[in-house]
């Protein structure tokens, strides 16, 4: 079962604190994060692929790369344009973007030397809003 990991909102842009729950709002995003409203409402990365920068040696938290919405147990990266999730028992994204370009090198990739966020973070619109929590079920429709 794939499951959400963690969530994490931030006022500002960059790193986001993890937060345990956020509401949702259709055509918006997360409410009080830096990005509702904008073309990429939600993020969503795979704490798969966060484990892969750790095992870099990299000591990060969720909300490092800047995502809302950690996952764990589904393969993002392979989700397709426009396909559809639901999360917890109220929401419903449909996942807009696949990567990212950056407009200039990020704290972890100075760290690293590579940051995963712009191959394997997704982004997505709320198609329905609702309350999500750490723990909620993320099932493809």
């Amino acid at each position: 079962m794939a499951k959400i990991k963690a969530v994490c909102l931030s006022r500002d842009k960059g790193r986001k604190a993890e937060v345990g729950e956020a509401e949702l709002v259709a055509g918006s995003g997360a409410l009080g994060d830096f990005h509702a409203g904008s073309k990429r409402q939600v993020s969503l990365l795979a704490e798969e692929s966060i484990n892969i920068m750790r095992e870099k040696g990299l000591r990060l938290k969720p909300g490092d790369f800047g995502e809302n919405i950690v996952t764990e147990g589904i393969d993002l990266k392979a989700l397709g344009l426009g396909t559809k999730l639901s999360l917890g028992r109220e929401i419903e994204l449909e996942i807009t973007e696949i990567g990212k370009v950056c407009p200039e090198r990020c704290a972890i990739y100075y760290q690293a030397g590579d940051c995963i966020m712009p191959r394997e973070g997704v982004f997505g619109k709320v198609l329905r809003g609702g309350l999500i929590k750490i723990g909620d079920e993320i099932r493809q429709i």
